[in-house]
């Protein structure tokens, strides 16, 4: 096994820092199968800070001439964020947070889900629905969430890993996120894909291709993504037995049986504009991943979540609730339905999206009182990656890459 460190001592006990991650549980794999383990590191000092990996378990510690690199995968620039991004947001949370009683949850990467984090402290707070919704997260620390932590919305973070820059801000607040007695956080990634999996109620993220089914994924002809923790935040645990508001909710919905017995059913929200990059189409007869499978005589095409998990898909047009379907038919025009004047979409049945709409199956922006118009950037809380810093006390320390000053 290769890894790298912030530190190790001269035992070889290894200091990771924040973004501990699954590094121990793959160290400790090798080790005890009596593989070989190497750690790259910083720098070498008398005594780390906090032991993430024993000595016993590390056979060889090179320190490296530089610091290893990390990418600042979580981060995104407010100033990027469009209007049609912060009226999605606006339907997630009136239409789908505030309904549901959402309040343990796992946002997926990308400027939707920075628009909702952001907009937490001004559009969520008109509605009163502070301290009712998105007060747990199993989340990076992802930047847009500042905010959102420091006018009180957020309660809990437990983080897969860390972020670039964000080091000293989570140090200050211990009262948020997994910090040690040395300051800085303990990330790991499997707590944290378990607590995703079971104890969050919803999970919202984007894709590149839905198709009829609800099927996604990030497999196109033009472009291969990775899943990242997708496939396992984006699937319902069917064994999970703790209840909660929200879980029910969506389980009643479900079944649409009053005499079932009752069990609950998780939220899987694919979040998503009609059209993506160079107007690419987001909604699909058929997935690229298919093709791509049989080409390369794949066991499993690429699929990132699969449509009998998701309960929502929500664009610009509307939302489609995929749980009040009550046959295959139905959920295939409600995914017409939002699928705006894309191929898919143009090939609805007006007729049935219109009774699905009267059902709340669909529900567009006007159905939930509101306006587009009023989608504007005045209400994101931060408009700006310098105003991010701003709002933590000048303790996030942006990468350079998102600096313009």
């Amino acid at each position: 096994a290769l890894t790298v460190a912030r530190a190790a001592d001269r035992d070889g006990n290894l200091y990771m820092g924040p973004n501990t991650e699954d590094s121990p549980v793959v160290i400790e794999a090798t080790a005890f199968k009596q593989g070989i383990v190497i750690a790259q590191v910083n720098e070498l000092v008398d005594t780390v800070p906090r032991v993430d990996v024993p000595g016993d378990r590390v056979d060889f510690v090179v320190v490296a001439p530089s610091h290893f690199y990390v990418e600042p995968l979580f981060t995104r620039d407010p100033a990027q964020i469009t209007e049609t991004q912060i009226l999605s947001a606006m339907m997630a949370i009136k239409g789908i947070y505030a309904p549901y009683g959402v309040k343990r949850l796992n946002h997926g990467i990308g400027f939707n889900t920075a628009a909702i984090e952001l907009i937490l402290p001004t559009y969520a707070e008109r509605l009163g629905l502070k301290g009712k919704i998105a007060t747990h997260f199993a989340l990076n620390p992802h930047p847009t969430l500042i905010p959102a932590i420091e006018t009180g919305w957020v309660e809990q973070v437990h983080s897969f890993g860390s972020e670039v820059g964000m080091d000293d801000y989570m140090r200050a607040r211990p009262d948020i996120f997994f910090t040690g007695r040395d300051g800085s956080m303990a990330s790991n990634r499997m707590y944290c894909q378990s607590a995703g999996l079971y104890a969050t109620d919803l999970f919202i993220g984007s894709t590149l291709q839905i198709d009829l089914q609800g099927n996604s994924s990030t497999f196109t002809r033009d472009r291969i993504a990775g899943f990242g923790g997708a496939p396992n935040m984006g699937s319902d645990p069917r064994g999970r037995r703790h209840a909660s508001d929200a879980w029910l909710k969506a389980g009643r919905e479900a079944a649409g049986d009053a005499q079932a017995l009752p069990r609950g059913r998780k939220l899987v929200v694919q979040i998503v504009e009609t059209f993506g990059d160079k107007m690419a189409p987001t909604f699909v007869e058929s997935l690229d991943s298919i093709e791509l499978a049989k080409s390369l005589d794949l066991a499993l095409p690429p699929v990132m979540i699969y449509g009998d998990d998701v309960s929502h898909i929500l664009t610009e047009e509307g939302i489609a609730n995929l749980l009040l379907c009550r046959t295959p038919y139905e959920r295939e025009q409600a995914i017409r339905g939002v699928a705006g004047y894309t191929d898919v979409g143009r090939a609805r049945d007006r007729k049935t999206v219109e009774e699905l709409r009267a059902r709340k199956v669909i529900q567009r922006p006007e159905d939930l009182g509101i306006d587009p118009l009023n989608a504007n950037t005045s209400l994101l809380a931060a408009r700006s990656i310098k105003e991010l810093m701003h709002w933590s006390g000048d303790l996030y320390d942006p990468p350079h890459k998102f600096r313009n000053w």
